[in-house]
């Protein structure tokens, strides 16, 4: 499953790295948008398998953070 933002903003930390085990609703990231941090939760539970992007890194809506299977 896909990991994604709702929004432009900057990546400011990723929290796992590829093959970290994850349960739904944990933080994998956070996201600086709007002068606000949120935290990027995992979709549901399972593997880290990809990740596509690194802190420093501006995304934009619907940018594929990271694959989760």
């Amino acid at each position: 499953m896909n990991v994604t933002v709702p929004m432009v903003g900057k990546i400011v930390n990723v929290a796992v790295k590829n093959g970290d085990k994850v349960k739904e609703n944990d933080p994998v990231a956070t996201l600086e948008a709007m002068k606000m941090e949120m935290p990027v939760v995992a979709p549901t539970t399972g593997v880290v398998k990809q990740i596509n992007v690194k802190a420093g890194d501006e995304v934009t809506a619907d940018t594929i953070l990271m694959v989760i299977e």
